[in-house]
């Protein structure tokens, strides 16, 4: 079994690192989905199913708080755990976007053993760290 996961991000290099870093990190993924803002996310939310979204903070047209904030508004996407993946680091930050309603924050740059730690968490899953091996990091080249 695998998890469908929204991944996202304004910037489409990131949403391809942020893809290679889940899969390298070992956790089950079944497919991915992208979208490069908040807008496009909800559009694709309302036609797919989807475990969890991955997506990045500041966004063009809906930034990542606004894209939870609409999420939390339906009565089936607020049941969508919903990672925030940014930059904006500062405690006060990560406590605001815990408030608003995120299930996990990763800082970037990270690393794949940071996103499967906490995306097993999440999802209530074991943290095997032997799912991780340098064979699945084959083929990342960032």
């Amino acid at each position: 079994m695998g998890y469908n996961i929204l991944v996202v991000d304004d910037s489409l290099a990131m949403r391809s690192v942020i893809k290679k870093s889940v899969k390298a990190s070992g956790f089950k993924v079944k497919q991915f989905f992208d979208a490069a803002n908040g807008k496009e996310a909800l559009n694709i939310l309302k036609q797919e199913w989807f475990d969890l979204v991955l997506t990045d903070f500041n966004m063009p047209e809906m930034n990542g708080l606004e894209l939870v904030a609409a999420m939390k508004k339906d009565d089936l996407l607020r049941t969508i755990p919903v990672v925030m993946i940014s930059t904006e680091g500062s405690r006060l930050r990560i406590e605001d976007f815990f408030k608003k309603g995120v299930a996990g924050f990763i800082k970037k740059p990270f690393e794949p053993e940071e996103i499967r730690q906490n995306l097993n968490r999440i999802m209530g899953e074991p943290d095997d760290e032997q799912q991780f091996s340098e064979d699945s990091a084959e083929g990342l080249d960032f």
